[in-house]
């Protein structure tokens, strides 16, 4: 769903992806306001389903997948993000989660943020990821 015409004149566009939980809990995949663009937290669940069970680094990657091209959907690119966010269930899926994240923003090197949390929604979620990003002016 669609909010905006033009996204460079200030107003907001906010996008879902469909997945199961938007709908059900009020909030959009991406949401892009101005030159500014935000993701909901992304984990690795494809068509309703968790993928890479058990797989720390691996979720991570189809995490970091998913946000990019919500990012995608609304004009931004990985080297357009800025800040990064990462919860994950267990300290000793940090360094996995780390190498991943590096893989794909190790030149980038946005600004980052890895958080332990007690759970996320789904039992078989090891790590869940929000992506923000800036778009130069066009």
């Amino acid at each position: 769903m669609t909010d905006a015409a033009d996204p460079d004149d200030g107003t907001v566009t906010r996008l879902g992806s469909g997945g199961p939980w938007e709908a059900r809990y009020g909030y959009s995949r991406v949401v892009r306001a101005g030159r500014s663009v935000w993701t909901s937290g992304c984990t690795s669940t494809v068509d309703g389903v968790v993928t890479h069970v058990g797989d720390a680094a691996a979720q991570t990657a189809q995490a970091l997948r998913i946000g990019l091209s919500a990012l995608a959907e609304v004009g931004a690119g990985p080297t357009d993000v800025v800040r990064t966010r990462m919860y994950v269930t267990d300290r000793l899926f940090v360094d996995e989660v780390g190498r991943a994240h590096q893989a794909v923003f190790g030149a980038v090197r946005p600004a980052a943020t890895m958080v332990v949390v007690a759970g996320l929604l789904d039992p078989d979620h090891l790590v869940e990821i929000e992506l923000e990003a800036h778009l130069p002016p066009s």
